[in-house]
């Protein structure tokens, strides 16, 4: 299925949310915030062209689902970095190493699945930072880049 559509029409029939959102996200014009190209769902959740604002105090499930293309892979491993912000500030982050000798491929595709749970307030901005969005993949299939943000509960 189609990553974006998919869990929209999931999120829409879940009843007890009452902030939501989730964007189709690429990769950035300027720095490494990836940059939101478009709103799926965005309720109670103010979303902006590289950040998604709370608008009420509760603990979240960020979630966040990469694809990711490296059309040159050699024996030259690389670090990909992709980091959860909350208000500027690192509040998760991964690092996974590609294209080393034991996982190399001329062409390698890969997908990541992260998800963070944390206590938000009111105003927090969230944001995704790589340190190499070059290899974001927007072209080929799959390239549903996705940013989504679900209020768990309203305790703090």
């Amino acid at each position: 299925g189609n990553t974006f559509e998919d869990y929209s029409r999931i999120l829409e029939g879940v009843p007890t949310v009452r902030a939501v959102a989730n964007v189709r996200v690429s990769s950035p014009v300027n720095g490494s915030k990836l940059s939101m190209v478009e709103k799926g769902i965005c309720e109670h959740i103010q979303c902006k062209s590289e950040e998604l604002v709370i608008k009420e105090p509760g603990v979240y499930l960020i979630y966040c689902h990469l694809n990711f293309h490296f059309p040159n892979c050699s024996n030259s491993p690389i670090d990909l970095k992709i980091e959860i912000l909350v208000n500027d500030r690192v509040d998760w982050q991964t690092l996974s190493t590609w294209c080393a000798s034991e996982t190399c491929q001329e062409t390698a595709f890969k997908t990541l699945f992260h998800l963070h749970l944390t206590s938000l307030k009111v105003e927090d901005r969230i944001a995704v930072t790589l340190n190499h969005p070059e290899f974001l993949n927007e072209v080929s299939l799959p390239n549903e880049n996705v940013l989504g943000v679900l209020r768990y509960s309203d305790e703090m």
